[in-house]
């Protein structure tokens, strides 16, 4: 790691990359709080997927504890969740009984469950937010940096299967997951500290089961797929502070465990804030 702290003078310019990792991405929540206990705001984000969606809301000017409660707010009340769901199903009847999947629209489910929280466009962010998407096509990554936040955001989380590619322009854009799944590079050139956020995770065994079933063969793969991508970054370029909550057998779409995963990330907040204000060396002003 190669921190180079501002003078005494100066705060340091701090760098947080918020990886994708679906609902294990919850977990950035105590990281985005260890902030607020410090006083902290980071110079810039940069988020992918999952990180996306929490990278806006904090630079929006969310502290971490009213994201917190956005969240739990959002996922506390199944049968709301199923009715907000029910409101995604396809416009046209006939499309729900295609023989191909059904893929839900991000930009939807994004206006349905969480646009009201958010900005309207990058440059109404009090904090510079890069955020990461990949060209289906151009088999290469895309950031958006301005203009209209929620195609951005829906970009960077139309994860393949689930969400239908995002069109921009001749561009047909999906999960930035698939090319970067931790974007913590890029931010060395103007920021002191570089913080990042793995929460991707890896396949976990799971008690009750002698077999690997269908969505855990899926979902486990991509998460393969992605640490590897994180492993080879890893050797060419350090971030300062790396932060990564256990492995478990949290799934890419279990947000109505919501309440324990945050529960299981407790500690994050306090590891990320000592190593932090050691960095900094900023006091701690928890109340």
């Amino acid at each position: 790691m190669t921190a180079h702290l501002a003078t005494s003078t100066t705060p340091p310019r701090i760098g947080l990359a918020l990886g994708g990792g679906g609902a294990r991405g919850l977990a950035h929540i105590p990281v985005l709080e260890a902030f607020d206990d410090l006083g902290l705001k980071p110079a810039r984000i940069a988020g992918t997927s999952i990180g996306a969606i929490l990278g806006a809301a904090y630079a929006s000017g969310h502290s971490g504890e009213e994201i917190r409660r956005i969240v739990l707010e959002i996922f506390a009340d199944r049968n709301n969740v199923l009715s907000k769901v029910w409101k995604l199903r396809p416009k046209r009847f006939a499309d729900m009984f295609r023989a191909r999947p059904v893929q839900l629209d991000p930009e939807r489910v994004l206006d349905v469950f969480i646009a009201e929280h958010l900005p309207k466009s990058f440059e109404d962010l009090d904090i510079p937010l890069r955020v990461l998407a990949t060209d289906f096509f151009g088999c290469e990554e895309y950031d958006f940096e301005d203009g209209p936040l929620l195609p951005a955001i829906a970009a960077s989380i139309a994860i393949p299967a689930i969400f239908r590619p995002v069109q921009h322009g001749d561009r047909f854009l999906i999960d930035g997951g698939v090319v970067n799944p931790l974007p913590f590079e890029g931010m060395r050139s103007d920021c002191d500290i570089i913080i990042a956020v793995d929460v991707v995770g890896a396949p976990v065994p799971r008690s009750n089961r002698s077999d690997i079933n269908m969505l855990d063969a899926l979902f486990g793969s991509s998460q393969i797929l992605m640490q590897t991508i994180t492993a080879q970054k890893l050797k060419q370029e350090q971030p300062d502070i790396l932060v990564r909550p256990p492995h478990d057998t949290v799934r890419v779409l279990d947000f109505l465990k919501a309440e324990k995963i945050l529960e299981r990330a407790e500690a994050l907040r306090a590891s990320t804030r000592e190593q932090l204000s050691a960095l900094t060396k900023q006091p701690m002003i928890v109340t």
